[in-house]
């Protein structure tokens, strides 16, 4: 029989964690948004140090691609679900964590009610405007986020939002960086090393531990960047940017991201592949563009704003094929994805790269 004492001997051994510091990680209750490159070494050595409640979430299914960086995924595993996969591999390694998971997308109508319940948050992600939205509701809410991103051979790693002796909290993303950038190249065409993924991942777990047991020094009101090419690493200094006002700024973004989504093969129709199914008489064309007079090179039998589309409202027909039209391919797969969630039998798919592509 495995018991704790034996499991997690050589952590309690340390004066700095000892039984009491090893109490509060068990005591934890740890949120990873993300279970890729990032996430999913960060769950598995989480869970291993003796993490109480561990929850995973991840729309996506592992890919042939993903292989190469994402370990604790075998050439089985593809075309699964990322999240329970890794939640099945942490039940095998680590006894004393009670898992879960949800195979779905954040957005910004969850994210709030998601982070909610949990002490501390890690951003596993590898979109941009997706870590703004996790940063932006963990101010809100008050909780502390463990942040990491990669860039071909640089990786950055900070703990925001720290409550401080004063009562403040230590800097955010947008102290950082205060808007989304736009010039940043797409996850595939930029590219990136197997190893520096793993010590990023393995940074961030660190932060997790130290910032739960109150041991060492969090990297709070600083940005860690490493070079994978030189070995090296400095800390950026940051400083509260008191004109950014988060508040009104999660009112009025809608955190869509235009630049490195993984969109599922499965809900996605090419131009050519559209144009042969063009004129068939159960194919209905919805359009998801705001400005509803815009042109439109084909025929649309149904024109609803995304700004005002609400998926309980949306009355399917089982025996139409619908294609769902914006004009990047964006927020037609957003509302592609929320359509097949409500109603998984509905044929129902996104154009690709949307009409501007057509």
């Amino acid at each position: 029989m495995i018991t704790k004492e034996d499991f997690f001997k050589r952590q309690t051994t340390l004066l700095e964690i000892g039984e009491d510091g090893q109490q509060l990680l068990q005591n934890a209750k740890v949120l990873i948004i993300g279970c890729g490159g990032l996430g999913s070494p960060i769950a598995v050595y989480l869970a291993a140090s003796g993490i109480g409640n561990l929850h995973l979430v991840d729309f996506d299914t592992v890919s042939v691609s993903n292989l190469h960086r994402q370990v604790f995924y075998k050439v089985k595993d593809v075309n699964k679900s990322k999240a329970e996969i890794l939640a099945k591999a942490v039940k095998e390694r680590a006894p004393f964590t009670k898992v879960s998971f949800a195979n779905k997308a954040v957005d910004k109508n969850s994210i709030l009610d998601l982070i909610s319940n949990f002490d501390i948050v890690v951003d596993g992600t590898d979109s941009l405007p997706i870590k703004y939205l996790i940063n932006d509701a963990c101010v809100l809410l008050k909780k502390p986020l463990v942040y990491g991103s990669l860039y071909k051979f640089d990786g950055y790693v900070a703990t925001f939002n720290v409550l401080n002796n004063t009562g403040g909290f230590s800097c955010n993303l947008r102290d950082a960086f205060p808007t989304i950038a736009t010039d940043i190249p797409n996850c595939e065409e930029a590219g990136t090393m197997n190893p520096i993924v793993g010590v990023i991942a393995l940074m961030q777990a660190n932060e997790v531990v130290k910032f739960l047991t109150k041991t060492g020094k969090l990297i709070t009101n600083q940005l860690l960047i490493y070079n994978a090419l030189e070995n090296s690493q400095f800390k950026m200094k940051l400083r509260k940017n008191e004109s950014i006002n988060i508040e009104d700024i999660f009112k009025n973004s809608d955190y869509l991201d235009t630049y490195c989504e993984t969109q599922d093969t499965n809900l996605l129709i090419t131009a050519s592949e559209f144009k042969k199914i063009e004129t068939d008489y159960k194919m209905e064309v919805i359009s998801v563009l705001n400005h509803t007079d815009a042109p439109i090179p084909f025929k649309v039998h149904q024109k609803i704003p995304y700004k005002t589309f609400n998926v309980e409202d949306f009355n399917p027909d089982f025996d139409k094929k619908y294609v769902i039209i914006c004009k990047k391919g964006i927020t037609s797969y957003d509302v592609t994805l929320k359509l097949k969630e409500k109603y998984p039998l509905l044929s129902v798919v996104s154009l690709v790269k949307g009409i501007d592509n057509y």
